[in-house]
Formats: structure tokens, C-alpha cells, sequence
């Protein structure tokens, strides 16, 4: 009886997550072509793309600027490209927390190090995160575009952004398994329109 639950919870699952993501086909298609759009433009004239997110959102910045920095795939090897995710230096994000509050966390690097011509990936499932709206203000300061992630509401954020992608969905998870998915997308066309000959 348990196994029978386990499956079909599991099965359960599975259907709303591939729902989710043909959903994201239907609705959100164009929004990702015109952040890729973005992102080509900022990468080929030398900016920066600076991310920023909480929690699941936190890892996917890591994620998404390896991707950048790194490579896609060692079949095609290109440049690295600029990417950094406003995450991952801890000294850097207990400070500001301790100093200007946690609101502040992400937005004062993008005072510090963010420059006209860059981008903002802003990643929000609720598109309310206080830390990553003042990230977007900061960016908006600074004449940088910003994309925002978001779920279905868009939030604050979304209308904050230059482009925003609204997954269609109010389920966190589901929201997080497209938003990667999604990440993944953008560093490929990207990647293909600034380096098409790589390999």
C-alpha cells in the first residue's frame, strides 16, 4: 500500500512538473527570446551580467554564471563570458546583512561593481524578495537592464523589469525546476549567437 502511494504521489508530481514546463513553452516563449536578446547584446559589447537571488534562487545564480564563466559543454570551447553571481561571497553578504540589513545585500554590489551597459538577472519565485527588488532599483541607478524570473504573479518585480519571464505556476518547486530550465536556455543561446563557430 505504501509503495502504491509513493508512486502515485510520485506520478502526481511528475505530471504537474511536466505540465508546468509545457505551459512555460506556450507562455513564456517570447519573453525568454527577448531576455536572450538582452543578454547577447549586453555579453557582445563587453558588460556584465550580475544575478542575484534567495535560497534555490541563490544556487541557480551560482549555476547560471558557471555556465557563463565556464562552459555549456568541454565539445565547445569559447571565451569566457562575464557572469557573476551576487551570492556567493559570504564575507561580503554577512557584512552588508550586519551593516545595512539584509535588504541591502544584493544591492550594494550591484553599487559596487555594476556599471552602465550591464544586465540584472533578478530570481524571484515570488518576485516580493525585498533584497532582490532593491537589487533591481540599484541596477535601474545605474542605467543597467534588468531580467526578472518570477512565477505566475510577477509580484513587485516584474514590473520593475525590462523583461520578465512569469512562469506560470504558483507551486515554488515547479516555479525553481522551470526557472533552471529556463537559466540553462538563456546561457545556450547566448552562448551560440556571441560564439556560433566554437568547437
Amino acid at each position: 500500500m505504501e509503495q502504491t502511494q509513493a508512486r502515485d504521489r510520485a506520478l502526481g508530481y511528475l505530471t504537474e512538473a511536466a505540465d508546468t514546463m509545457a505551459a512555460v513553452m506556450e507562455a513564456c516563449l517570447d519573453d525568454i527570446l527577448a531576455a536572450s536578446d538582452i543578454l547577447i547584446e549586453t555579453l557582445h559589447a563587453g558588460g556584465a551580467l550580475l544575478i542575484c537571488g534567495n535560497g534555490g534562487s541563490a544556487a541557480d545564480a551560482q549555476h547560471l554564471a558557471t555556465e557563463f564563466v565556464s562552459a555549456l559543454t568541454l565539445d565547445r570551447t569559447r571565451p569566457a563570458m562575464r557572469a557573476i553571481a551576487l551570492t556567493t561571497d559570504t564575507s561580503a553578504l554577512t557584512a552588508i546583512a550586519n551593516d545595512f540589513g539584509v535588504e541591502r545585500m544584493f544591492a550594494r554590489q550591484v553599487e559596487a561593481i555594476g556599471v552602465a551597459g550591464d544586465v540584472l538577472l533578478a530570481i524571484s519565485t515570488s518576485g516580493n524578495s525585498a533584497n532582490v527588488l532593491a537589487a533591481a532599483d540599484a541596477a535601474h541607478e545605474r542605467t543597467m537592464r534588468v531580467i526578472a524570473l518570477t512565477g505566475a504573479s510577477g509580484g513587485n518585480l516584474a514590473p520593475m523589469a525590462d523583461v520578465a519571464v512569469r512562469v506560470p505556476s504558483a507551486e515554488t518547486a515547479h516555479i525553481q525546476e522551470c526557472h533552471l530550465a529556463i537559466e540553462q536556455l538563456l546561457a545556450l543561446l547566448a552562448e551560440r549567437a556571441i560564439y556560433p563557430d566554437a568547437g
